[in-house]
């Protein structure tokens, strides 16, 4: 989304600022939220906030509700503090990339571990062989 360097400067500065202005609020639907990244769009009218959150679903959809009501405060306090001729609208996406990563190395280690009992077991077999036939070559 975010191309250039403004674009990509007044994202920082979004991240920045919702980061601290996020924890502060008093909705206890709110969990422990980070702010990952935020994209701005190149006419900076639009911006995608990612966060990510700690917990299970209901909390992630208890977050994802309390963030969607403070928005207009949210917005408002972007306005205060980044000087922009158009306050862009904010719109927020939970960041799952930290649970597929969670995913995708449960994946690498259950594939490491299958792969580690299947060497094991050919060597065993292996080893067999090599027995069965010195005991054929010794008759």
């Amino acid at each position: 989304m975010t191309e250039g360097t403004r674009p990509s400067r007044v994202s920082e500065e979004f991240r920045e600022v919702l980061a601290e202005e996020i924890p502060k609020l008093k909705d206890p639907r709110v969990g422990f939220v980070t702010v990952t990244s935020v994209r701005v769009t190149p006419d900076l009218r639009k911006a995608m906030v990612l966060y990510s959150v700690l917990g299970d679903d209901a909390t992630k959809r208890a977050t994802s509700a309390a963030l969607e009501s403070a928005r207009p405060h949210l917005r408002s306090v972007l306005g205060r503090q980044v000087r922009l001729k158009f306050l862009p609208d904010l719109e927020f996406e939970e960041d799952d990339s930290f649970d597929r990563l969670q995913r995708i190395d449960q994946l690498l280690k259950e594939s490491q571990a299958t792969q580690t009992t299947a060497n094991e077991d050919d060597a065993a077999k292996e080893s067999s062989r090599t027995r069965e036939r010195s005991k054929k070559e010794g008759s």
